[in-house]
């Protein structure tokens, strides 16, 4: 699925990877619900992480690739 992902691209959360992730034990476990919802646009990548700004008012997030799928 990394092959699909790139800068640029429209992807959401996949709620099963974010679930007891290192990211979820290292914050509040109550993702917002735009995450799962809504299309976020891929801004920076780097080797294991995206940089994903979301298409609501709120600061770009840092999540793992895996934790991500693409949608149309």
């Amino acid at each position: 699925m990394a092959a699909k992902i790139k800068k640029g691209a429209l992807v959401r959360a996949v709620r099963e990877q974010l679930n007891n992730s290192l990211e979820a034990k290292a914050s509040d476990t109550r993702f917002p619900p735009y995450m799962f919802e809504t299309k976020g646009e891929i801004l920076e990548l780097t080797d294991e992480y995206a940089l994903v700004r979301f298409s609501v008012p709120t600061p770009s997030v840092w999540l793992r690739i895996d934790q991500l799928e693409p949608v149309e």
